[in-house]
């Protein structure tokens, strides 16, 4: 079914759509423009959705705003917003009465003409979602990157040609309800994250299950044959698995022997990249590199993997670096929104470093960031709602030297404290390990305001 095909089997339905977000106000736009008849459900007022809302007014929409704007849903059908969980009672209650509940993403996996390429886990999505787009891109396909990155992809379906590739990062929130799979799906690894929205881990696990369980006879998924809960899975997927490995020959897939990335096929391994060429710095990025090869590689070919890899300096708010004043450099590490994430980043440098950490509090553990603190980092400035877990962390560590700790709980204060305490030669990172939803909509706001304040100095 194309997309006009599917707009226009909407035409006389009530369509309801959760979220005024960045993915949802290109498909309200597309929906009102094509006659539909649209209410527009968001917590929040009139005033603070801007000029938008008097756009979609102007085009014939109804607002559902407020505190009870999921109350009385009365649609056809209902688009939500990764952000709501399914089993809220409102939702729960509109299915009864007969509402068809989709996603975005949901309905774009089901229209998309061309192969899709499908990348999640809890550390190292982006880039490697990044890198894969550039792979095929550099190899001369045209490429729809979106998802979490680049573009809100249902509003482009009928542009996509059959030959192109669709890449796209997905959350295990938007991976919740997914009923159809990548051709191609990547799970970078899967540690505890997100827990302030799943019930548990088993919950927030089975969400990035989905971006496979539902392969066909020709797909593939690779796995991080190092990640236990990933090397647990392949025993169980239900078409073709690749794996990647520091530690480890996997049969199909890349290895790391501590010097080179090799990839192993049925006709024998070979070298693809040494380590000292990788532009990117860290052993995590290896892992990228790894996850991504072992995706296209058949694709694009091993010469495009290896230019690739020499000439890509990264993406942005992923150890970024910011600039260096008085022979000190700054890093954004902003997308460390998680333990496991910071102590990649940090691992990534050979010296001490000065450490901006704190933020939100998803309610994950920080036990294992301890030590990883006492050992790279010898300044530790903290902001925001975790300050006090990960200064127990700290704290609680079995390590002979901690770092000197100072606290705020502004940010731009923290942030000139890491530049006044920086003496000539020091690393100065911003390394949350948390979210940043106590004082910014999100990870990328955060790393400007970073670069911002420092720019300034």
């Amino acid at each position: 079914m194309s997309l006009k095909d599917y707009i226009s089997a909407l035409k006389g339905k009530k369509v309801a759509v959760i979220g005024m977000g960045v993915s949802n106000t290109p498909l309200i736009r597309m929906l009102l423009e094509n006659g539909i008849a649209v209410t527009v459900c968001d917590k929040s007022t009139r005033e603070k959705l801007g000029t938008a809302a008097d756009e979609f007014s102007a085009l014939g929409a109804r607002f559902h705003l407020g505190e009870d704007y999921l109350k009385g849903l009365d649609c056809d059908l209902i688009f939500k917003t990764p952000g709501i969980r399914p089993d809220v009672p409102e939702l729960i209650e509109a299915k009864a009465n007969g509402a068809e509940i989709v996603s975005e993403m949901e309905v774009f996996f089901e229209l998309c003409p061309c192969p899709i390429i499908a990348v999640t886990g809890s550390d190292g999505k982006t880039t490697t979602t990044t890198v894969i787009a550039k792979l095929l891109e550099k190899a001369g396909y045209t490429v729809h990157l979106g998802g979490n990155i680049g573009n809100p992809l249902l509003c482009e379906t009928d542009s996509i040609k059959p030959n192109d590739y669709a890449v796209t990062e997905l959350s295990s929130f938007q991976l919740m309800t997914m009923k159809k799979s990548a051709n191609i799906s990547v799970i970078t690894n899967i540690s505890p994250n997100h827990l302030d929205y799943h019930r548990d881990m088993a919950e927030y696990t089975e969400a990035k299950l989905n971006v496979y369980k539902h392969q066909q006879e020709g797909d593939f998924v690779v796995l991080n044959a190092d990640n236990e809960v990933c090397a647990g899975l392949a025993a169980s997927v239900p078409a073709g698995l690749r794996m990647f490995s520091r530690r480890t020959k996997p049969q199909n897939g890349c290895y790391f022997d501590g010097e080179a990335i090799y990839y192993i096929d049925a006709s024998g391994e070979r070298e693809i990249i040494k380590r000292s060429e990788i532009k990117l710095p860290g052993l995590h990025n290896v892992e990228n590199y790894m996850a991504a090869f072992s995706a296209v590689i058949d694709i694009v070919g091993d010469k495009v993997c290896r230019e690739l890899a020499m000439e890509f300096g990264g993406v942005e708010h992923r150890i970024e670096l910011v600039r260096e004043k008085d022979a000190v450099r700054y890093y954004n590490d902003s997308i460390a929104s998680s333990p496991t994430r910071s102590m990649a980043g940090l691992n990534s440098f050979n010296e001490k470093l000065i450490m901006i950490a704190g933020g939100y509090d998803k309610h994950l553990s920080y036990d294992a960031l301890g030590p990883v603190i006492c050992g790279k980092v010898k300044k530790l400035v903290l902001v925001g709602a975790t300050s006090e877990k990960i200064k127990n962390a700290v704290l609680n560590a079995d390590c002979a030297e901690k770092p000197e700790i100072f606290e705020f709980s502004d940010f731009e204060k923290a942030v000139r404290c890491a530049s006044d305490i920086a003496e000539p030669g020091d690393v100065v990172i911003l390394s949350p390990a948390s979210a940043s939803f106590d004082l910014f909509k999100n990870f990328a706001e955060r790393g400007k305001r970073f670069k911002d304040i420092i720019n300034s100095l």
